[in-house]
């Protein structure tokens, strides 16, 4: 069958709902059901959130979990996370709870420049065209006074615009590559507006340079847009206490140290691990992130092109000890907002951004980056010591209970049974079916 649409965005939400369930669904009177259930009774909050993106149906519902205790620069904090996965919140509060009874997290912001380009072609002598952008240079900032101006008030602003020469990578290529301070706004508007505004005075300059030919004055912009990989902007989380703190229960502290350095050293030198060991610390920073309304895509990004910034991926967090003294960090680029987007919007967002006591940027980044520490920990001392399944599947045992529509009673009996045993769907599956036809 066809199924095409023209003129799809141009229907009614209502039209839109009629024609998907209609082409695609067997039951279309079932799926407009599921459709309609997860619609806000309060019909402006509905609106509200139609308007987010284009062409909305209803609303897709994460989770949002609560982490508290996590004592950071003396600070306790109580941490919203939007996720999923089972046992990422758990495993975040019960890693900020063993922390916060050993002095806490320390969290450093090391710097929060932020980067923008603008990408041109020039065919002619790069001499002319250094000693062009260096005679021009003043305009780039004073033709973007009107947008910068009240950025410049909170003390940010463009911080810096250099002439870059890439042709040893594609031939005439060369780029201005701007650096920027956004101070509590995430700033990719006001970026992506200076660097156009960038792009047409490079062009408009060119034209009345009289040291330029005819061919060099016609430089082609090819875009202009922010980067999302922001190594300076930067910020550091770590934890460290005496090797024989780390004691807990029958445990042996200098063995179980020993043991996850030696796991974080692996994820330095073997990318297929790395990329795991990293992805763990993406579950406590995109939780966050996307609790508090920023773009967990350009933090992902950004992270990952971070890890691979030695020619090589490798594991964002590091792990010593010395002088009998355990130690754990990371250092991540988090290019994070607290005002504008979403966080002026989303009520859940302006919840949860109340709820860490509405944080600075800077404060942000300190609190998302310390959940990735405290979640790469909780899941190397699972993997160190019992194994990740064992606690993973314990908490992922509800989400297999709920998808074969156990009763109650048999819920009881299903949680009671693997206390003491082994979790696997396969195992799961087969118990019920037991218990269902004893039952019958």
């Amino acid at each position: 069958m066809n199924k095409t649409i023209s003129g799809f965005s141009k229907l009614s939400k209502e039209e839109k709902i009629s024609w998907i369930a209609g082409e695609y669904f067997s039951n279309p009177e079932e799926a407009t059901a599921i459709i309609r259930n997860y619609w806000n009774s309060d019909a402006k909050l509905q609106k509200l959130h139609d308007d987010f993106i284009e062409n909305t149906i209803t609303n897709f519902y994460l989770p949002l979990g609560i982490a508290p205790n996590f004592l950071i620069n003396g600070k306790s904090y109580t941490v919203p996370m939007a996720i999923e996965e089972s046992s990422v919140v758990a495993a975040a509060a019960k890693a900020a709870k063993f922390w916060s009874e050993r002095g806490g997290f320390k969290a450093t912001v090391i710097n929060t420049e932020k980067i923008g380009q603008v990408h041109f072609l020039y065919k002619g002598d790069g001499a002319k065209l250094e000693r062009f952008f260096d005679e021009t240079k003043t305009r780039f900032f004073e033709e973007t006074e009107s947008m910068t101006k009240n950025m410049q008030k909170r003390g940010g602003g463009i911080l810096d615009i250099v002439l870059k020469d890439k042709t040893d990578l594609l031939p005439n290529y060369f780029q201005l590559h701007a650096t920027f301070e956004t101070k509590d706004s995430m700033g990719a508007n006001f970026i992506n507006s200076c660097l156009e505004q960038f792009a047409k005075t490079l062009k408009k300059e060119a034209q009345s340079f009289e040291l330029f030919s005819e061919e060099e004055k016609n430089i082609q912009v090819v875009m202009s847009i922010l980067s999302n990989y922001v190594p300076n902007c930067l910020v550091r989380a770590e934890v460290s206490c005496k090797v024989e703190d780390l004691k807990e229960k029958n445990s042996n502290p200098i063995d179980f140290a020993e043991k996850f350095v030696q796991a974080v050293q692996i994820a330095e030198v073997e990318p297929y691990r790395a990329v795991t060991h990293n992805k763990g610390i993406m579950n406590g920073i995109d939780a966050v992130v996307l609790a508090t309304g920023n773009d967990f895509r350009a933090v992902e990004a950004g992270v990952h092109a971070y890890a691979s910034k030695s020619g090589r991926y490798q594991s964002l967090s590091h792990a010593k000890i010395e002088n009998g003294i355990f130690h754990f960090w990371l250092e991540v680029p988090l290019a994070l907002g607290t005002v504008g987007g979403l966080t002026s919007l989303h009520p859940l967002v302006k919840l949860a951004l109340e709820m860490l006591e509405k944080p600075s940027a800077q404060e942000l980044m300190q609190i998302v980056a310390v959940v990735g520490l405290a979640q790469n920990f909780a899941a190397l001392r699972s993997l160190t010591t019992t194994g990740i399944q064992e606690g993973h599947m314990k908490m992922h045992l509800g989400n297999i209970i709920n998808q074969l529509e156990a009763t109650d009673e048999e819920r009881i009996k299903i949680v009671n049974h693997f206390e003491h045993h082994p979790v696997s769907h396969a195992a799961v599956v087969e118990y019920v079916n037991d218990l269902r036809k004893v039952k019958s």
